[in-house]
């Protein structure tokens, strides 16, 4: 039911809302709350994954290859000692 309510919202109702909460939370106060929204859908869906992969793995997550390279040691030709 709620899926096609939100089917039929169009541009105007969209504008509407905005200028809405606009009004209610001021200029300044509104990216603040959409990047918090944002961070939470993240983190919301990362869960969801960690989730689905428990359950369709074989339970252990898993592991993230290391980006960082172990350094390589350059050699240095060493000179002959003359004695």
């Amino acid at each position: 039911m709620l899926n096609m309510v939100l089917l039929f919202i169009g541009t105007t109702e969209i504008i509407v809302i905005g200028a809405i909460a606009l009004l209610l939370f001021g200029g300044k106060k509104l990216p603040e709350l959409m990047r918090g929204l944002g961070k939470g859908v993240k983190e919301f869906k990362e869960g969801m994954n960690e989730v689905k992969e428990e359950i369709t793995g074989d339970g252990q997550p898993q592991e993230q290859p290391q980006s960082a390279e172990e350094p390589k040691k350059e050699e240095t030709p060493q000179e002959p000692k003359n004695e």
